[in-house]
């Protein structure tokens, strides 16, 4: 285990096999990943630190920053000279133009990210979206290397997705994958948007719907879980809804793109069998001819973002 000097500890980062090295950063909208991965794969320097505050000149500072980052990495390993960066960010990007076309999270709209990364990186830069990216590391490393048709769904505070068709991440310039704002009702959701599955199924909303309807505050979604388990009715209506809503996302999926696997990732995935089995039950009652995907967990943990930005920094070094 890698520990943080708060104290926290990051779980080892699996190894991405032999190759150049590179530099890998998996920004969040609240903290940054990042790494050197030697020419055997393995992780250096492992950390997490904290993202700078959006706003004006977000780009420029955060870029920035991951400089800082760079050469504290490159100090303490001398020896490992990297030939290419990953760079991997939330929101909406375009990976093809390399623009970083709207995130709220960090502040900026239509940002040429991966140009300013390799003005100021002098290197070659691998930029994408990070949900898609850590799909892309499910795929070669995880949970989804088995499949070469698959929905990577990360359910967590929100839901983020990621769809891979003949071994290969669907972009659509980016807007593809939106998994937890497609609309499956008539709830209101922060987006604006009507009707968003992560509005009722995330984590975040699990704990949250549990509170307004009992005026408690939980730790998770996991304790509404158990709360269910043990007879509430309120928790086990709330979970109820939301595994309604998951299985009616997945059999839509299902009808439209066939994947052969759903994998599941996030903390709501750490549920187990309360998750996985009533899924499958549930999704086999919906759907009648269709090729039922299988439903299996990621594993790769929180590491799969950092991982994935290694491995597209490998392709572009090479290209």
């Amino acid at each position: 285990m890698i520990t943080e000097a708060s104290g926290e500890r990051l779980a080892d980062a699996a190894a991405i096999g032999a190759g150049v090295p590179v530099l890998a950063f998996d920004v969040g909208g609240t903290d940054i990943k990042s790494a050197l991965f030697d020419a055997d794969g393995r992780a250096l320097g492992l950390r997490r630190t904290p993202t700078p505050a959006g706003g004006e000149d977000s780009p420029a500072r955060l870029i920035e920053r991951l400089a800082e980052l760079a050469d504290e990495l490159r100090t303490q390993h001398p020896d490992v000279v990297p030939r290419a960066v990953g760079l991997v960010v939330p929101g909406i990007v375009d990976a093809d133009s390399g623009i970083g076309v709207f995130s709220s999270n960090l502040g900026w709209r239509d940002a040429p990210m991966r140009d300013l990364m390799a003005a100021r990186f002098g290197m070659p830069v691998a930029f994408d979206h990070d949900v898609r990216t850590a799909s892309w590391a499910e795929h070669v490393l995880g949970g989804a290397r088995d499949y070469a048709n698959a929905v990577v769904l990360i359910i967590g505070t929100g839901i983020a997705g990621a769809l891979l068709v003949d071994g290969r991440p669907y972009t659509a310039g980016g807007y593809a994958g939106e998994i937890g704002h497609s609309p499956i009702g008539e709830w209101p959701c922060p987006c604006g948007a009507r009707g968003c599955l992560e509005a009722i199924a995330s984590a975040g909303a699990i704990s949250r719907r549990y509170t307004e309807a009992t005026g408690e505050n939980v730790d998770g979604a996991r304790e509404v879980i158990a709360r269910a388990t043990a007879g509430d009715e309120v928790a086990a209506r709330v979970w109820d809804e939301a595994l309604d809503a998951l299985t009616m996302s997945i059999a839509q999926l299902t009808a439209i793109i066939a994947p052969q696997a759903v994998v599941i990732g996030g903390g709501l995935s750490r549920a187990g069998g309360a998750l996985f089995d009533q899924l499958r039950v549930r999704l086999a009652d919906r759907l009648s001819f269709h090729r039922i995907p299988d439903l299996v967990p990621a594993e790769l943990s929180g590491n799969a973002g950092i991982l994935g930005s290694a491995l597209r920094a490998r392709q572009v070094a090479s290209a």
